[in-house]
């Protein structure tokens, strides 16, 4: 094999392990200060499954005050005003339905996004995401792994059997690199916090023994459609707010105490 295939291959290395450096996450500040107050459930609903879920607790809050309901043809529309709330994300949420809207394109409307934003830049800054120019850069690195290892062999002359081996020496970096690319940018601390809070407030069986609406949004933002068919499966499935709704669910009685709402 050419020696300057040897080159290529300990670049792809070499970016590989830079990018792994980048998304290792210390978590210190966040274990620092993020001990003594746990954060709203919009956040923990943001940690764990991202834009979606965070506007989704959101419009549980705002419903359990009534400022929402659910719409046409599995839409979300406002039903008044936001109720006695400072939450940036749920006016922001409120504020975004000027008319009914889907799930999916409420999370995108402007004032929606923007009032994400900045909670994640919030939690970036605690700690328990990945700063961004960091997830950024190392994102970069690992796309750049695969454009090595495939061009890198070609460039410096390799052909035949020393062609194969430097394929086939690129081929686990490549692999690497896209496992890499599908981990979350939430850092170590904001795994714990989330197993420890789920170890904390296991899902009940049943909806009558949580009475206390902000414990209804916690179990929201920790298990996401299970707690929305738990606690809220009228809303849920008319509002369009469960990832597969079931289509049966208009014919099942209801399994869990008290009626659906």
């Amino acid at each position: 094999m050419p020696t300057a295939a040897w080159w290529f291959i300990g670049a792809v290395w070499a970016e590989l392990l830079l990018a792994a450096l980048l998304l290792r996450s210390g978590g210190s500040r966040s274990e620092e200060t993020g001990a003594a107050a746990v954060p709203a459930p919009q956040a923990l609903a943001l940690l764990r499954g991202g834009r979606r879920a965070a506007v989704t607790v959101a419009l549980v809050a705002l419903h359990q005050r009534g400022a929402v309901a659910a719409g046409r043809k599995h839409t979300i529309r406002a039903n008044g005003g936001p109720g006695r709330t400072r939450d940036p994300v749920q006016l922001g949420v409120h504020g975004a339905l000027h008319r009914a809207l889907a799930l999916r394109t409420l999370a995108l409307r402007p004032e929606a996004r923007r009032a994400v934003d900045a909670l994640r830049g919030e939690l970036r800054g605690a700690g328990l995401l990945r700063p961004l120019a960091r997830l950024w850069a190392a994102r970069v690195l690992l796309g750049c792994v695969p454009l090595t290892a495939l061009a890198g062999p070609f460039l410096a002359g390799a052909s035949g059997a020393a062609l194969a081996w430097a394929l086939a020496a690129g081929a686990l970096p490549v692999l690497a690199a896209v496992a890499l690319l599908r981990l979350p940018d939430t850092t170590r601390a904001a795994r714990r916090l989330l197993t420890g809070l789920r170890e904390r407030y296991p899902l009940p069986s049943h909806r009558r023994e949580v009475t206390d609406g902000g414990l209804v949004q916690l179990y929201v933002a920790l298990y996401g459609d299970p707690a929305l068919a738990l606690f809220l499966p009228r809303f849920s499935r008319e509002g369009g707010l469960l990832d597969r709704p079931r289509e049966d669910d208009h014919h099942r009685p209801p399994t869990h105490g008290g009626p659906p709402r």
